[in-house]
């Protein structure tokens, strides 16, 4: 592999690295709840409440609510390195105070505090991972969040079957300051570097993703690309109705930059306003929706009552099983991107999840079936999930915006995403209640089924395609 794709792979590497430090953050409660709340064991100053438990859970979504909502304006204004180290620093210092207190106060406050880390995180992994990334293997990287936050809980189940509770925090410490070493590693992106108008840099740092010279034309290339990209956005003002052979004539006018009537617009116009950005922005807005209601969030809640209930001698074994499949189908997907393309792992992935949903809801309806039936089923939906519905969204929202619209794009979609799965938490139960646990699965595999439906009638295939001939996908697109 050459210098420019190991410092590409780098780049999507410390991006997504912060998913792996909040996935192990999240999953920290499963092992740490009970010791808090003992009254012998626990190393707090008074038992944890079960008020305070929730919150032990709940808290980190919150905060990554709150980084989603500023890390755009920080990275734009600081860049993605400089940018992504502040944005890490919450994870340091949220350790550091578990690992010295007693109080569940303090410790509820970092938790808070790292959260804000992670939300950010997710922001600047797909807007630094679409500026930096080759086409050839833009999908591979793309993917880096998901698999890093799936490895980041494997790591943090295996470590909490083994460890002792001072040891993990301390591993929780070094994992963060990993994290930010990483991002501060990073060569900075030449997008950022051209609108803070220092092009040279810019030359340098597409030279050292690119492994050639800053006076190649591969670099010249790349910049006249850049710059045509992220040049002040405008606004087509049509003159007369657009028929097909106009709209094609239309399009041939734009790329020779023969524009009738143009006018600036701020990133949020754009991206409601121009028709690429508009149905770029309605595709992977749907695709992540759905997803959310998919189930994979109560699934894994409900996961862990069924292997207490089938083997609770095993229950930890089946736990860090259920998150080394989740590992492995996100890697797969990973792997698999580039080559199948997006459109038939989403759509494959989402019939295989449907199939997998009807036959636990059958089963657990019925009750005709052993209990480890019901394991087996829950891992392959769990497998069935990331190797495409629950990871080509992600990689659909770090290639199919230009750079303009990238960052308020990330920001509002991923705000979308910790709503959503803040909400599907919060009315699970009541779910439960109304159509019984086999019921939910019903639900969720029909929404799996619609998923896959929307996705062949409106997922563009962008595997292999550069942002302007995406852009070009979508602009030429008819509205549905």
């Amino acid at each position: 592999m050459s210098k420019g794709r190991l410092r590409q792979v780098h780049a999507a590497f410390a991006g997504g690295f912060g998913s792996l430090v909040m996935g192990a953050l999240n999953v920290w409660p499963s092992y740490t709840s009970e010791l808090y709340s003992s009254n012998t064991t626990t190393p707090l100053s008074a038992p944890m409440t079960k008020g305070e438990e929730a919150m032990l859970g709940s808290l980190p979504s919150l905060g990554a609510m709150v980084g989603t909502a500023i890390a755009g304006t920080l990275i734009n204004s600081l860049g993605r390195r400089n940018g992504g180290v502040i944005l890490s620093l919450p994870f340091v210092l949220s350790w550091a105070v578990v690992s010295v207190t007693s109080s569940i106060n303090l410790i509820l406050a970092a938790r808070f505090f790292a959260g804000v880390a992670g939300g950010g995180f997710l922001v600047l992994a797909p807007i630094f991972t679409s500026e930096v990334a080759e086409d050839s293997i833009r999908g591979a990287l793309a993917s880096a969040s998901i698999y890093l936050y799936c490895l980041g809980t494997l790591m943090s189940y295996v470590v909490g079957w083994f460890l002792t509770y001072r040891t993990i925090i301390w591993l929780q410490l070094i994992l963060s300051i990993v994290c930010t070493v990483l991002i501060l590693l990073v060569v900075e992106s030449p997008v950022y570097l051209l609108k803070k108008n220092r092009e040279e840099d810019a030359k340098e740092a597409i030279a050292k993703y690119r492994s050639v010279s800053s006076t190649s034309m591969v670099v010249l290339d790349e910049l006249s690309r850049l710059k045509h990209q992220i040049m002040p956005a405008v606004e087509l003002v049509s003159v007369t109705e657009v028929d097909p052979k106009a709209e094609e004539a239309e399009k041939q006018k734009l790329n020779n930059e023969d524009i009738h009537e143009t006018k600036k617009m701020s990133p949020l116009k754009i991206l409601f306003v121009a028709a690429a950005s508009r149905r770029a922005f309605m595709v992977v807005t749907i695709a992540i929706t759905l997803q959310v209601f998919m189930g994979i969030v109560p699934v894994q809640v409900y996961a862990k009552t069924v292997f207490t209930q089938t083997d609770p001698t095993k229950s930890d074994l089946y736990t860090v099983l259920f998150a080394v499949i989740q590992f492995c189908g996100a890697m797969t997907s990973a792997l698999v991107a580039d080559k199948a393309g997006r459109r038939v792992l989403i759509i494959s992935s989402s019939i295989l999840v449907s199939l997998c949903m009807a036959g636990l809801g059958f089963l657990l309806q019925s009750k005709t079936a052993p209990a480890w039936v019901t394991v087996v089923l829950l891992m392959a939906y769990c497998f069935s999930f990331l190797i495409g519905a629950g990871t080509i969204p992600y990689v659909l929202l770090a290639e199919v915006f230009e750079s303009e619209v990238q960052g308020i794009a990330s920001m509002i979609i991923i705000e979308w995403v910790w709503f959503l799965n803040f909400f599907i938490l919060g009315v699970f139960p009541y779910m439960i209640s109304i159509f019984g646990i086999y019921g939910c699965f019903y639900v969720f595999g029909a929404v799996a089924l619609l998923n896959a439906v929307q996705s062949f009638i409106l997922v563009p295939e962008t595997k292999g395609l550069s942002n302007a001939q995406i852009q070009d996908l979508f602009r030429m697109r008819k509205k549905n």
